[in-house]
């Protein structure tokens, strides 16, 4: 999303920029995601929710979504709802297979010879171009098990991958090679609670195979030690479950509280989606019990960057001419949760402009 919105708005302010696609196919993880652009309806909950991020970055979050998602539908990207379901965020609701052909489209389609600039595919970037900005939107680094076990949990093994395969870290490692230094964070991920194996779980049933209804559950271990949710977003609970051993938390749920509903599902529903996947359940006449297992989403800490998407160096003065957003820049819904999407398109947006010398 992030390099798609980048290049997209870059393209606008008339320049070639060339899209290096690590996969086969554009979209990254947001192909994969819900298409929610969101944000917390007032500033100081998004404080609240992310006490540890930037203030700078999250207020631009806040003040600038809803002229992106204006943006984003001027392309042509398909809007499914104009809501959230939840009375504490607003945003919108996209297609993400109708958005990402409307910002390839935007950015210049896919590259051909001869054409300039474009999305070229199956095409990882290695080193830093010397000429020309350089804009970092790789998706972190949630899908590299080193990196994970490195920096966030010793569990990293037995996670379940919920993005995209490309999210290897190649950003941050070249941001970090450039000069750049890393944000805080870099031990936090936004992570859900899936179904366990031996269920299969294909990329497009990422979301609705989720399990979210840690608050109406008893959740525990393999050893048996209990977690109560904390907030409503439960990605505190998927972080306390990425931690345990294999990744594994227990999900006992009173057959009384099946019907509970959780936005627009009911726990009996998302239940149902997990055994129909193959997860372990065992059903009792009291109660429903459900293995899962910690699938990262995205990571939070990434490289240090500024209000114009620069990325800053150990002193925190801007490396010339590299940017990142996306999950490759931190520090934003570092302590908390905030919506991946809505950064990435605003950050994106900011790069581009900033790496083509406009005002951000």
């Amino acid at each position: 999303m992030a390099g798609l919105a980048a290049a997209a708005e870059a393209r606008r302010l008339g320049a070639h920029p060339l899209v290096l696609e690590k996969l086969d196919r554009p979209g990254g993880s947001m192909l994969l995601s819900s298409g929610v652009f969101w944000r917390h309806r007032e500033l100081d909950t998004f404080r609240e929710e992310c006490p540890e991020g930037d203030e700078r970055l999250q207020r631009l979050i806040f003040e600038r979504l809803e002229a992106g998602t204006d943006w984003l539908q001027s392309l042509g990207g398909p809007v499914t709802a104009r809501e959230t379901g939840n009375p504490l965020t607003s945003g919108v609701r996209f297609d993400p297979d109708g958005l990402t052909r409307a910002l390839v489209e935007a950015a210049g389609g896919l590259a051909h010879n001869g054409s300039p600039g474009g999305v070229e595919l199956d095409d990882p970037l290695g080193d830093t171009p010397g000429a020309v900005p350089l804009i970092l939107a790789t998706g972190g680094f949630g899908a590299s098990r080193d990196l994970l076990r490195a920096h966030v949990t010793p569990e990293a093994d037995h996670a379940l991958l919920r993005a995209a395969p490309g999210s290897t870290g190649d950003g941050l490692r070249i941001g970090l090679e450039a000069g750049g230094a890393t944000s805080a964070g870099l031990e936090q991920v936004y992570a859900r609670a899936m179904p366990a194996p031996p269920a299969k779980v294909g990329d497009r049933d990422l979301v609705r195979a989720s399990q979210l209804y840690a608050r109406h559950a008893d959740v525990t271990n393999e050893r048996g030690e209990r977690y109560e949710a904390r907030t409503w977003s439960e990605t505190d609970v998927a972080q306390w479950q990425l931690r345990q051993p294999r990744a594994r938390a227990w999900f006992r749920v009173r057959a009384d509280r099946l019907d509970e509903r959780v936005r627009e599902r009911t726990v009996g529903e998302m239940i149902d989606v997990a055994e129909r996947a193959g997860a372990p359940v065992r059903r009792r006449d009291d109660d429903v019990t459900v293995e899962t297992v910690a699938g990262v989403t995205a990571t939070l800490g990434g490289l240090a960057i500024d209000e114009s998407a620069r990325v800053l160096d150990e002193s925190r003065r801007p490396v010339a001419g590299v940017f990142a957003c996306g999950a490759d820049a931190g520090g934003i819904a570092t302590g908390g949760y905030a919506s991946g999407l809505a950064a990435a398109l605003v950050f994106g947006r900011i790069a581009a402009r900033a790496a083509l010398g406009e005002t951000p």
